[in-house]
């Protein structure tokens, strides 16, 4: 991967930035995602957050070879430290564990006045961050799922709203957890990570029943998350 050949995954970030945004991108990494948007688009600036120093110095590097220390600042800190108050409009943090964003998120709440939209693009437990979203006044306005090197990702986009607007509240914690876009697109990639997580859910309840002592509670919610997922699958089929 490199700037003229972005991951499927953050070629799908890419999307959601409008022309002439001023973001940060927590995690950067190798900066590929800011240079890619700026050599694309000349109104566009960006701030590069990364917390460890190889991957800041090959994030400087990267700029400066495509001469855009202009407009992308490559800063050293941790998580949403790297920007000053009311600095960018938005947000970028991809590739990161959902509860890890999510902590970010939350630790870094005070530089978020100014930011209209927060793109995440988590490995790991989307649920964690839509919930985020629904405690914080960020209201999903969009969703979307792809598979890239074996790996279904999921990409979130928020922005500041009515937070609740896409939920239902009959069914809230089954869009929370599987999403109320993506349960409304379905697809073949949405469905096949629907499955994995069946097949996955059904071998914990199967050991949860061999256990010498069992919990009700823990039984109830993987019976439940078990009939989501049929539920999807069942329609996705007819």
């Amino acid at each position: 991967m490199n700037v003229n050949s972005l991951s499927q995954r953050l070629y799908k970030v890419a999307t959601y930035l409008p022309e002439g945004s001023h973001f940060a991108d927590i995690g950067s990494d190798h900066a590929y995602l800011p240079c890619y948007v700026c050599l694309r688009d000349e109104t566009a600036r960006a701030v590069a957050g990364e917390v460890n120093q190889g991957p800041y110095e090959s994030a400087r590097n990267e700029v400066t070879l495509h001469s855009l220390q202009d407009r992308i600042d490559v800063r050293l800190g941790n998580g949403l430290e790297v920007l000053e108050k009311d600095e960018v409009n938005q947000v970028v943090i991809a590739g990161m564990g959902g509860p890890l964003i999510r902590d970010i998120l939350e630790a870094g709440k005070k530089k978020l006045g100014t930011v209209q939209r927060i793109i995440a693009q988590p490995n790991i437990d989307s649920r964690s961050i839509r919930r985020w979203f629904l405690n914080n006044g960020y209201s999903l306005v969009d969703e979307s799922i792809l598979e890239e090197s074996g790996h279904i990702y999921e990409i979130l986009v928020a922005e500041q709203g009515d937070a609740g607007k896409p939920y239902d509240k009959q069914q809230i914690d089954k869009e929370l957890w599987l999403g109320p876009y993506l349960l409304k697109q379905g697809g073949v990639t949405f469905r096949k990570k629907c499955q994995e997580e069946m097949d996955k859910k059904k071998y914990v309840l199967e050991q949860l029943k061999k256990a010498s002592s069992v919990d009700p509670k823990k039984i109830e919610g993987l019976n439940n998350e078990i009939m989501w997922l049929k539920e999807v699958l069942d329609y996705d089929r007819n």
